[in-house]
């Protein structure tokens, strides 16, 4: 299906896998790239994202999934608000440089403008927690999408912190965060 896409250059959907099963709202893609290619026949791609659906049924006569969908794009007619859109930008910096100064991961920091109509998914791209991704796809305001935003950052940065801690500590005694009682 995918390379089907990328020789015809035509949009499919992306999904969330989660327990099992498929959740009901998604993306569809365009391949802007085809990155390496393996011996085996798969390939890694580079998508970019176009409209966003929720899927209204299935059907599963092919090797792959496909299904019945209602595209929906955001309720809002006016942008979210500029200081709302400020914060954003400002806290997806910090969830930046204070993942950078852990350790964490390293992200580089990219050009954003807080004029850009979808900058929640622009700035949602640096955060790896797929389910807050997906939330974020689901709604219908970017106003919401930047407030969640800005509210999820602070607790993301320290679960993020808190593993790099524990991958660093773990090696150690072998117990991360608990101490060993002496004998």
């Amino acid at each position: 299906m995918v390379g089907e896409a990328a020789a015809s250059k035509t949009e499919f959907g992306i999904v969330l896998a989660k327990d099992g099963g498929i959740v009901n709202s998604g993306c569809t893609v365009v391949v802007e790239s085809v990155l390496q290619k393996y011996p085996d026949g798969r390939f890694d791609v580079l998508t970019r994202g176009q409209r966003r659906f929720i899927i209204q049924s299935i059907d599963q006569e092919k090797a792959y999934l496909r299904g019945e969908v209602e595209y929906f794009a955001d309720e809002e007619d006016q942008p979210a608000p500029a200081e709302l859109r400020r914060k954003a930008v400002a806290a997806h910096r910090a969830m930046l440089q204070a993942l950078n100064e852990e350790g964490a991961e390293s992200k580089q920091v990219k050009p954003l403008s807080e004029d850009d109509a979808l900058l929640s998914f622009h700035l949602a791209e640096d955060v790896d927690d797929l389910d807050f991704r997906n939330m974020l796809q689901r709604s219908r305001s970017e106003t919401e999408r930047l407030g969640a935003f800005i509210e999820f950052t602070n607790k993301y940065v320290e679960r993020k912190q808190y593993a790099a801690k524990m991958k660093r500590t773990a090696p150690m005694n072998g117990h991360g965060h608990k101490r060993v009682a002496p004998e």
